[in-house]
């Protein structure tokens, strides 16, 4: 098995954050890449980039709120690249043959949850719909939403650790949505259907 790139010292210029999150996050991402890639040397190849990215970051990524969701973000961008590239070089069919013949193509998993995800936030109250919108699907720090609220940042991540843990246990009762020991979803199963009202 290929090491990791090896994490910088806390005197190499003060990059000594971008070591401890890598020594804290890598093997995660690695495994996250790997999922994704099915080729463990190509995972390798990318989780590489995503360290380089880190240091080219410097003392800036000292100053993340969430070193990890950061790292994540960059290696899913690079897989994003990558498919990009790799179907760039594909020849393109005609897009008749690509069109199915007036079937109606069945909703992905992923549609679904994100369906289900849109729903169970209309169902949250403002505040918990609020944060999460902003700091979990729109990419707003926390420090910049405290700041745009008046808030202070403690009370942020407290509110936001508070509506994630309530969304959590309205996709695992409305959506059936199931979670891995790492906390990552594993799968779901769809919305519960509503109680029929003529029964």
């Amino acid at each position: 098995m290929k090491q990791l790139p090896r994490p910088v010292t806390p005197q190499a210029g003060g990059y000594g954050c971008v070591g401890a999150a890598w020594q804290a996050h890598g093997e995660e991402i690695r495994g996250f890449l790997r999922r994704r890639l099915g080729d463990a040397h190509a995972a390798d190849d990318v989780l590489q980039d995503v360290f380089f990215k880190a240091m080219r970051q410097g003392k800036a990524f000292c100053a993340l709120d969430d070193p990890r969701a950061w790292l994540f973000k960059v290696a899913h961008n690079a897989l994003v690249d990558r498919a990009r590239t790799a179907h760039a070089a594909e020849p393109i069919e005609p897009l008749a043959e690509l069109l199915p013949a007036h079937e109606s193509e069945p909703v992905s998993a992923v549609d679904a949850l994100t369906g289900c995800l849109q729903r169970v936030l209309g169902e949250l109250s403002s505040d918990d719909a609020d944060v999460l919108r902003a700091c979990d699907i729109q990419g707003q720090t926390q420090a910049d939403y405290a700041q745009a609220q008046g808030l202070s940042l403690p009370a942020v991540k407290s509110r936001l650790l508070r509506a994630r843990q309530r969304l959590r246990r309205r996709l695992v009762e409305v959506c059936r949505v199931r979670f891995d020991d790492l906390g990552q979803v594993s799968g779901h199963a769809g919305r519960t259907p509503a109680p029929d009202p003529t029964a």
